[in-house]
Parts: structure tokens; sequence; C-alpha cells
């Protein structure tokens, strides 16, 4: 199994919601109220820019959840197993995690969550439903970790009406 260069880490691909769910929902939902301590990415140091490949990490008072995606519709979540304090190694790309980037995600830094959601795809296509989102909801701002199409991508503002919302609930 690929493990994106990160030692001991062992992504669990998982796809839609209600397998995520099952999963991870009790998990993902007692996240709400613990403070945001600290959010990483793994930067490309020659490129200067954020590597969207690797997984994103956000340390809520000690309980770290890794968040990936990969391929068309796969997700991976995985609870403490990686540790930032050892750089990825990936053949061809001089990568390291970072905590200071991007200023939208560390903005969050320091807020108690008040929301989890899983978030599908809405339009009427081939992809309705199959592609899922996490999202992060804070007084002060919000986070999306979704598919980009073979990485994770991430937007700051509340989910639109491109989304269905699924809450989370402690």
């Amino acid at each position: 199994m690929f493990n994106f260069g990160i030692p001991g880490y062992r992504p669990e691909w998982l796809s839609g919601r209600s397998a995520i769910t099952a999963t991870h929902g009790a998990r993902l939902g007692r996240l709400v109220g613990r403070r945001l301590f600290r959010a990483l990415v793994v930067w490309d140091l020659d490129e200067d820019k954020w590597f969207a490949d690797c997984p994103v990490l956000l340390d809520f008072e000690g309980e770290q959840v890794e968040i990936n995606h990969w391929k068309f519709d796969e997700l991976s979540i995985t609870w403490n197993t990686i540790d930032p304090a050892r750089s990825p190694d990936w053949t061809d790309f001089h990568l390291a995690w970072r905590d200071d980037v991007p200023n939208d995600l560390i903005a969050l830094v320091g807020q108690p969550c008040s929301a989890v959601e899983l978030l599908t795809w809405r339009n009427r296509d081939f992809v309705e439903g199959t592609i899922v989102s996490l999202g992060f909801g804070f007084p002060n701002g919000h986070v999306t970790v979704h598919n980009a199409l073979d990485e994770n991508g991430m937007e700051f503002t509340p989910p639109g009406d491109h989304y269905m919302r699924y809450n989370i609930a402690r």
C-alpha cells in the first residue's frame, strides 16, 4: 500500500457517505467542542507551495484527524498515526510538514470546533452523492477538505448549494 512517503501512515480508503459515517461518524462527532490546537499540511520546499497529494492534519487537543482524498471518490480518515516531526520522503520532491500555512487555515487555530459535516456533491450528474468532503465549522470560520480530483483541496467559506450537508452530531 502506498503511504505517500509518510513513515507509519497507512491510509484506509472508503467511498460514500454511509461507509464514512459508519466507520468514523462517532469519533468525528466527538471533535465538536474541542479546540483546534494545530493544523498541518505538507509543503513542497522547492516549489514553495502546498503539496496537496498528502494528508491534511487537524489536531484537536491531542486528537489528530488525518484527511486525504485520492482517485475519483476515495477518502481516507486516519487518527493519530502521523508524526509530523518526521518529514515525508517522496522521490523527486523535497517535502516538509508546515503549521504556518495557509493563512485561512491557521486563522482557525485556537477556536473550538462548532460543527463537523460530511458533504456530498449535489449536482445532477454521475458524481452526485459519490464524492465526500469533510467540513469543520468554527465560531469565526470554516474549512472544507475536499476531493480536488486525485488530491486534496481546501475551501474556507461555508459550503454552498452544490453540496448536500450532513451534520455529524456528538
